[in-house]
């Protein structure tokens, strides 16, 4: 994947080739041109410029300039831009009208995405956070997701891994259900693509805000689909860029990635000592009876990873034609990462073409284009490889050919160096996602918007395994192949009626009534053949295998949704809001009588300083109380998952076997929807005449219905079916600081501060007690429970105390399990004498008592830097590396802090002797949980503003930055592993409920970038 700088560059601007519009008003009057600015003499651009009483008008260029053909009729111009107030002028005979646009502080108010509109903040009565542009492009990131950590206050956000493409975990104040998925609803300019949409097909730059939905007034329009919360994604358009002629901007930045601190272990003599120790106790022949100098000392991290690069280029073109009818956004991005280790890496390609068209004073369409070609080198080299061989394994045979044997074990041994020669694994995506909109305004207070939307995916996986693989060769097997495609396609239909009106000097009204519907259906088929003789043709020819050892396997699901919803918003005086939200869902994936479900939410604010008693006070600039309460639901469930199942099962015929069908799921009609009940109450506060902004939250939300499989009688035939018996609840708070610390005109100084706690707890599992949850086959069940009582999930296990000290103390203790001076030493609660699932207790769990982040930004002259910290306290991480690099025999790598394990020499040590596990069985015990509160400095920037119009550029740059960034350069963690910021088991399936657990996952590198914006 790696490429020329020069080669990518030349190729993103041959494939660049997009249209503008342009267009000229048919104006009989005389033109008028003019600059509009502030009142610190800065100009301003995108303001909205009409000719009063026409609709004549246009917009100011990024200078703040314009050009405006009057038309017949009054020769008056209304000057408007949020946060300043309305001018009108006079033109007469004048061809030049400059102007100066005055700060409107009551007007001053963030406008933000809401579902199916926008409102200003304000006027919310319900949570949403808001991410700029700004911050989004603060830091470079490949994907979206990836910058949200620790900016939105209750939105807890964990990287999966630091693997090129990795995804995210996103918990909006915390999970909500056990079976289903507890990730947020994504919607990408008003279109639902959902829980698992592939964020790498969004280009970051493109993006010009997020707004994350988090109560229940203003999730509820989104119904079944918005109880985990919802991040609304709105693109770039033209509006502001530039009248007449296009803005074009270029983005250009290179980073390195550098491999991060590695886990301390064991040197080659140290763990040749360890090993032989380990053999020694067992009575078994030494592996290492030479001197240490004598075998190999291979240093993985140094083969296996290394400093690897980034390429980005992004080049947009935006504008806005004369007249104003036509704006348009165009953009062309291409990114390239190599991973840190060999082997892995991703190369992106994505368009996009926003237009907005108004035909008539009545009539708007346009249409969202996204298109993306990703490439993906999945690695096949894992993290484990890295520093769980040992360094004495020898990489190569005495003739040269890969080593696949490992001396040590006696075993068959996978080299992770002829694996990233020899084997392939990647995966290429074609993802087109796009919507085509109508607005009509039939009357004045009146617009029909109607919007489709459609979304094709195609993807496929090549795996190879070459016969020459050292590990098949040992044992006399050959090379393997798969291919799997999956196709899928689906479309979102919204159709909405918004009325808007004053309804007398003190009473204003809102409302919006609509239906949506959508349908997706997915296919899915691999062929695995194995047995493949050469290498020639690898995953493109599966027929050169044995046909009697290919497995064929295809899928089929699909599901429809049908929903119709209303909102209506209520304000009086400007001081006393209400919002009433309904919404009523169907789905398909559940039976008839099931199928629909209403979701209704009742919110109010009250605006404190708008209030008589408040106006002779100067502390509060704003002050406001609001409260929300309502219900949103959740599928948790796939298509077809209330009918029972088939699975193959062969029988006996005539003394021959034959293959058939068995049913293996029991079917249950009566599933229905989980849904979650919440309440959110919060203080808004703006003081210091608009310098400090501060919002608390604090809500409680109760889920019930959950979807769990609940154990039947097995009388039945089954064990266990999928039932609606659960509940759990999650309750908490948020706080927000904003605050501008000096404003000048040369230096600027701003703090945000993000503070949010979430405690969760299971109210009722159906009845019983608890429910075991295996993560780890050879842990077994009880290492992770759900608890009645406790947080979804809990780390559980018996406690550890450390190593036997004599035969003594093992003599009373009255176990009768094996037991070893110098071996682990495990709490017998219940005093049975035997160590088991019965003396287990709750040790952590994954959730922070408190997540926070914290940024500070500077400007001086042309000068902005700033640094961004974020973290966790409080959680805890279930390392499932503890029992090969702590417990276990001497095969594989140990931790350093084995250094001062048992001895006869070191007799009081707390760490197991070496080789005391071929005695001592090792459960989950408390030495597996570690502390995960961790402080990572996330980005560091500073950046360079060239003066243009100094330097004599200004004709042709409108602005230039040259900035030099860093990411995760710092961090403050006691886990062995080094980084708990974790999620082995990712966000589908067993990770909806497991996070917090590490089995070295691939690393977060610190990257350091350099990049150049300039816009012409």
């Amino acid at each position: 994947m790696k490429k020329k700088i020069l080669k990518q560059t030349k190729l993103l601007f041959a494939l660049f080739a997009l249209s503008f519009y342009s267009y000229s008003a048919l104006a009989q009057g005389p033109s008028v041109t003019g600059t509009v600015k502030a009142s610190d003499g800065m100009p301003i651009p995108g303001v909205n410029i009409v000719q009063k009483g026409t609709t004549n008008g246009v917009v100011t260029d990024f200078d703040g300039n314009y050009s405006i053909d009057l038309t017949d009729g009054s020769k008056i111009l209304v000057f408007s831009y949020l946060g300043y107030q309305t001018l009108e002028e006079t033109v007469g005979s004048r061809n030049t009208v400059n102007v100066t646009l005055l700060e409107d502080t009551q007007a001053l108010d963030e406008v933000v995405v809401i579902g199916y509109g926008t409102q200003r903040k304000s006027d919310l009565t319900g949570s949403v956070a808001s991410v700029s542009s700004e911050d989004i492009t603060q830091v470079p990131s490949s994907r979206v997701d990836q910058v949200l950590q620790g900016r939105a206050a209750g939105v807890q956000v964990t990287q999966t891994s630091g693997a090129p493409g990795a995804g995210t975990v996103i918990r909006v104040r915390g999970g909500n259900s056990i079976t289903g998925s507890n990730e947020p609803l994504w919607v990408i300019d008003g279109i639902v693509v959902g829980t698992n949409f592939n964020l790498n097909n969004i280009n970051a730059n493109d993006i010009k805000s997020i707004e994350i939905l988090k109560d229940a007034s203003s999730i509820a329009i989104y119904g079944s689909r918005g109880a985990n919360g919802v991040v609304l994604v709105t693109t770039k358009n033209g509006a502001g860029a530039g009248v007449g002629k296009p803005q074009v901007s270029v983005n250009l930045y290179t980073s390195m990635q550098m491999v991060p601190e590695q886990p301390d272990m064991l040197s080659q003599a140290e763990q040749i000592a360890f090993t032989n120790e380990s053999a020694q106790f067992r009575s078994a022949a030494l592996p290492f009876p030479d001197d240490p100098s004598t075998y190999p000392n291979n240093d993985w991290y140094e083969l296996l990873m290394g400093p690897s690069p980034i390429y980005n280029a992004d080049v947009s073109i935006a504008g806005t034609s004369e007249n104003g009818n036509v704006n348009y956004y165009n953009s062309l991005n291409y990114f390239n990462q190599d991973g840190l280790i060999i082997s892995s890496g991703i190369e992106k390609y994505i368009f996009r073409s926003n237009l907005d068209l108004r035909l008539s004073d009545k009539l708007k369409t346009g249409f969202r284009i996204n298109y993306s070609r990703i490439n993906q080198d999945n690695g096949v080299v894992g993290f484990g490889n890295v520093f769980a061989n040992l360094p004495t394994q020898p990489i190569y045979n005495e003739d040269g050919t890969f080593n696949g044997f490992d001396e040590v074990i006696g075993a068959p041994w996978s080299n992770p160096i002829a694996n990233a020669k020899l084997n392939t694994n990647e995966t290429f995506t074609n993802n087109l996602l796009a919507t085509a909109y109508l607005e009509y305004s039939p009357w004045k207070k009146w617009m029909i918007r109607s919007t489709f939307s459609p979304e094709f995916n195609n993807i496929k996986q090549n795996r190879f395994i070459s016969s020459q693989s050292p590990d098949l060769l040992e044992v006399g097997d050959l090379g393997r192949a798969s291919v799997r495609t999956v196709a899928s396609t689906g479309w979102n239909n919204e159709n909405t009626v918004q009325y808007q009106s004053d309804l007398g000097e003190n009473h204003n009204v809102t409302a919006l009534a609509g239906a949506s519907f959508q349908k997706v259906y997915t296919e899915v088929a691999e062929a695995e053949a194995f047995g493949i003789t050469s290498d020639a043709t690898g995953f493109n020819n599966l027929g050169f295998s044995d046909p009697t050892r290919s497995v064929v396997t295809s899928d089929y699901d699909s599901f429809q949704v049908a929903s119709f919803f209303g909102r209506l918003n209520y304000s009086y005086k400007d001081k006393y809001l209400l919002t009433l939200v309904g919404r009523t869902d169907g789905s398909s994936v559940f039976a008839e009588g099931n199928k629909y479900e209403f979701y209704p939410s009742i919110a109010g604010a009250w605006k404190i300083s708008e209030e008589a008693f408040m106006q002779n006070q100067s502390f509060f600039y704003d002050l406001k109380l609001r409260a929300s309460y309502g219900k949103s639901g959740n599928q948790a469930i796939g298509p077809y998952r209330t009918l029972g199942l088939l699975t193959e099962a062969n029988t006996s015929l005539n003394g021959a076997e034959v293959p058939g069908l068995t049913l293996g799921r029991p079917s249950n009609p009566k599933l229905k929807w989980e849904t979650t009940t919440s309440l959110d109450i919060a203080l808004e506060a703006s003081m210091f005449g608009g310098k400090l902004f501060t919002e608390f939250n604090y809500y409680q939300k109760e889920t019930n219905d959950l979807l769990l499989d609940v154990t039947i009688p097995r009388q039945t035939g089954f064990t266990s079916q999928l039932q609606n018996v659960g509940s759990l609840e999650n309750k908490g708070w948020e706080l927000l600081v904003n605050s501008t610390n000096v404003s000048n005109e040369n230096f600027n100084w701003k703090t945000t501060l993000t503070l949010s706690s979430n405690k969760n707890k299971i109210l009722d599992l159906g009845g019983v007690d608890f429910i075991d949850v295996t993560v780890d086959a050879i842990l077994g069940s009880g290492n992770t429970r759900l608890i009645v009582g406790e947080p979804v999930p809990v780390f559980t296990g018996v406690r550890y105390l450390g190593t036997w000290k004599s035969q003594e103390e093992i003599d009373a203790s009255g176990l009768t399990d094996p037991q070893v001076v110098g071996g682990p030493r495990f709490e017998d609660l219940n005093g049975d004498g035997i160590i088991s699932t019965e003396d287990n207790v709750v040790l952590g769990d994954p959730t922070p008592d408190l997540i926070y982040g914290f940024e500070n930004s500077f400007s001086y002259k042309n000068l902005d830097f700033s640094f961004y910290f974020q973290g966790t306290t409080g959680n805890e991480v279930f390392n499932l590396r503890t029992r090969n690099h702590y417990f276990n025999r001497g095969e594989t790598t140990k931790f350093g802090d084995l250094r001062n394990r048992w001895t006869v020499d070191n007799p009081t040590s707390d760490i197991p002797r070496a080789g005391a596990d071929s005695v001592t069985n090792t459960p989950s015990n408390s030495e597996y949980v570690e502390d995960g509160s961790h402080l990572r400095l996330k980005t560091a920037r500073i950046a360079y503003n060239f003066p243009v119009e100094k330097m004599g550029w200004g004709d042709s740059v409108k602005n230039m930055s040259l900035y030099i960034s860093g990411s995760n350069l710092l961090l403050f963690s006691n886990f062995r592993l080094i980084d708990p910021e974790t999620s082995n088991f990712g966000r589908n399936g067993l990770g909806n409920i497991a996070q917090g657990y590490s089995d070295g996952e691939y690393p977060n590198p610190r990257v350091l970038t350099v990049g150049l914006n300039v816009t012409f």
